[in-house]
């Protein structure tokens, strides 16, 4: 039997009631463990120069920088996932600018929170995967698809039907939230998960029925039953929030086929 898994974190937030509910909740997963916990923005790039943890969870308002800034001079190698917790809803799209891998808004539930963990775990378990691919396919001497679903899947209007590592993954569309672009690759966030899957965002969105799925983005579908608030800025961006937490991006042109399928104006 093998050696538990063990997920690096750290937490940075200014106030210590902050800190310590992020810490209590993250002391109930026995494959979490705290790294740092941080009172600055300083203290945590710091951090996580030091104890390059898998996961880091950031404030936004520190002093000493805030959550962005922290982030501004790590290297990109370095990065872990970052996970944005803050009682402020403007700084979404910022979130998206710097590829946060989730958006905690204060306060949360546990439920919310743990389907988060969850959503995380995935991610650095399709992360490790790829890594383990890519020294593979420089062990056999040429380049492998550094992902669990190396076929295409048999794609039908109502279900998908996806080869991974652990053997076929049929999904209902009603399971899926949304999808996101990867390049010739796609990632189905659905109910049980999120799959990485080789195949392209168009095909999927001519696929999918449009009564039910709508591409707000050039690199994001979402399934109109997952969408919970349309938020909007003076400005005219707006993102989508989902009954997961997530929030997505909305382009002009993805805004105008939001608000058509809406039957209304967004």
């Amino acid at each position: 039997m093998g050696a538990p898994v063990r997920i690096r974190t750290i937490i940075a937030d200014d106030e210590p009631a902050g800190r310590r509910a992020l810490h209590l909740l993250l002391l109930r997963d026995p494959e979490i463990e705290i790294s740092a916990e941080c009172r600055s923005g300083t203290e945590a790039a710091d951090a996580i120069v030091t104890h390059q943890p898998d996961i880091a969870f950031l404030d936004v308002q520190m002093p000493g920088g805030d959550a962005f800034e922290a982030i501004a001079d790590v290297p990109p190698a370095s990065l872990p996932l970052i996970v944005i917790v803050t009682a402020f809803e403007e700084y979404t799209l910022k979130a998206f600018d710097v590829h946060a891998a989730d958006y905690l808004l204060k306060p949360f539930s546990d439920r919310r929170f743990r389907a988060m963990l969850i959503h995380l775990k995935q991610r650095l378990a399709e992360r490790a995967a790829g890594e383990q691919a890519r020294l593979e396919a420089g062990r056999r001497g040429r380049e492998q698809p550094s992902n669990a679903s190396p076929v295409k899947p048999a794609v039908t209007p109502g279900r998908l039907a996806m080869r991974s590592h652990a053997g076929t993954v049929l999904l209902d569309a009603e399971e899926i939230d949304w999808i996101e672009a990867r390049g010739d690759y796609v990632r189905i966030h659905s109910e049980r998960g999120v799959h990485l899957v080789r195949e392209t965002i168009s095909t999927l969105e001519h696929t999918l029925s449009r009564d039910a799925f709508v591409r707000i983005h050039r690199s994001a579908i979402v399934n109109l039953a997952s969408v919970r608030e349309i938020l909007t800025t003076p400005a005219g961006s707006a993102t989508v929030r989902l009954r997961t937490g997530a929030t997505c991006r909305v382009s002009q042109a993805g805004r105008a086929r939001l608000a058509g399928a809406l039957g209304g104006r967004i």
